[in-house]
């Protein structure tokens, strides 16, 4: 393995668990390191994360998302650095749901959908039944995701510090992993009923 692509995958790993904790981060420093402290953090994951993609060398349609996610949260930092304040590093997760909504729902419009996309992976030759089912299952995601941005919208702006990072550190991924295991269930017993 190269030097380039162990950085690039380490790099990857800690941004991935860095994002992934992102609010429980934030609730936990941001006594200790105040909102520029938190805003270096979030600006150094994003430009770890752009790094990565440029080591990678290779675009897909998640790339875009992510460089859409990094540039927000590069925006996103600066501007708490520059005002001294935590309320704009709050709006990473509404930034993360509002891209996703984008790629889900501009897919449904342009096609293929991104659930189709990642299914031909496993099934390149899906039958038209499949097809109809990936573009529900990309409606439903979509939705999701639109409610989820609401919520947290609604906690960065009329919440306390604390239920913001309990909502979007732990419920929104109970329900992100409630959702995916949902549909696991519904797809395996579709798959059973209509396909040979």
């Amino acid at each position: 393995m190269s030097l380039a692509r162990t950085v690039g995958t380490s790099l990857s790993v800690l941004a991935g668990i860095a994002l992934a904790s992102y609010p429980v981060l934030v609730y936990a420093t941001i006594g200790r390191f105040g909102p520029a402290g938190l805003a270096a953090v979030l600006g150094l994951v994003c430009v770890a994360r752009l790094v990565v993609l440029q080591l990678r060398g290779r675009v897909s349609v998640g790339s875009y998302g992510i460089v859409l996610v990094c540039i927000g949260g590069l925006f996103l930092a600066a501007v708490s650095y520059w005002r001294n304040s935590s309320s704009a590093v709050l709006f990473y997760p509404v930034l993360v749901n509002a891209v996703l909504l984008t790629v889900f729902a501009a897919s449904l419009w342009r096609g293929p959908t991104v659930i189709e996309r990642i299914a031909r992976i496993r099934e390149p030759e899906l039958p038209p039944a499949a097809l109809v089912y990936t573009r529900r299952v990309t409606i439903v995601w979509s939705v999701f995701f639109a409610l989820n941005g609401a919520a947290a919208l609604y906690t960065a702006v009329a919440t306390p510090l604390e239920t913001w990072a309990l909502y979007n550190g732990f419920i929104a991924y109970l329900l992100i992993g409630a959702l995916f295991v949902t549909e696991l269930a519904i797809r395996s017993v579709w798959r059973a009923r209509l396909l040979p």
